[in-house]
């Protein structure tokens, strides 16, 4: 009678902590989850504010860069391609396009010294460079909250019930390898 006793017992310890631990490690991935959710939401609002403002900078600028016209158009052939609705990846490879332009649009106004003069111009400058630093810091802890997820997913207790409640990795914010090759501006004057 009393190894029976032991036996239910411990029977009903284990399936009070298997219990316990699904429950801590179901709510420890939630959280992550919203993590990520949240992580990516405040790229989305950087990645809208320059989406926004690249169109102020391109104007300002048209006139006097007639010679660049390929740099202008190439910021505002990567900027139609945004579309908040794509998937992480896709949004990653036009960001990182859109960044590389951006760049060396900023690079060929630094040559204009009677642009470098203009307040609207400058100030349009700073708030992309401005920007753009915040989308790569936020592009890390975006990276480093997905790293999270998707480690508790593919470890031990998670992977056990990963099938149950549907749990899939994440994909990080990355560009492809030819996305990530720096463009070459042609920054000559023309006659």
């Amino acid at each position: 009678m009393a190894v029976e006793l032991a036996l239910l017992v411990a029977g009903v310890l284990t399936i009070v902590l298997a219990f316990f631990l699904a429950v801590v490690t179901y709510n420890d991935v939630i959280g992550l989850q919203r993590r990520c959710e949240r992580a990516w939401a405040n790229i989305d609002v950087a990645l809208k504010q320059r989406h926004d403002q690249l169109p102020a900078l391109v104007s300002a600028v048209r006139g006097a860069m007639a010679f660049e016209q390929s740099v202008l158009e190439e910021v505002t052939n990567t900027r139609a391609r945004y579309q908040p609705e794509a998937p992480v990846h896709d949004q990653a490879v036009v960001s990182e396009a859109t960044s590389q332009a951006v760049s060396s649009l900023l690079a060929v106004v630094e040559r204009y010294p009677e642009l470098r003069s203009q307040q609207n111009v400058m100030a349009l400058q700073e708030e992309i460079e401005r920007l753009e630093t915040l989308i790569a810091r936020r592009r890390e802890l975006f990276n480093e909250q997905v790293y999270q997820y998707n480690s508790t997913i593919q470890q031990a207790p998670a992977v056990l019930l990963r099938p149950r409640f549907g749990w899939k990795t994440v994909d990080m914010f990355s560009a492809e390898a030819s996305e990530r090759d720096r463009p070459t501006a042609d920054v000559s004057v023309t006659a």
